[in-house]
């Protein structure tokens, strides 16, 4: 079984998660979590069969980044 890392990060500008990879040519977005990761799934094992590398039995491993300010109000 191959494992494979999947970044996904918050883009605050375009209010929408990212996902990319290093080792599967892969960008993708939308504005839901779970929506997003769902499409992962489904594209990785097809775009590393169109790429001729591993593409049964794959794992992914997904790190996820969201940056946010924490307001301090005061009391």
């Amino acid at each position: 079984m191959t494992a494979y890392t999947v970044a996904l990060s918050w883009d605050n500008e375009a209010s929408v998660w990212i996902a990319e990879s290093d080792t599967i040519p892969l960008t993708l977005e939308s504005s839901s979590l779970d929506v997003l990761i769902e499409r992962v799934k489904i594209a990785a094992p097809k775009l590393l069969e169109l790429n001729g590398k591993e593409h049964t039995n794959i794992t992914l491993n997904f790190k996820m980044e969201r940056q946010a300010i924490a307001a301090h109000s005061k009391l």
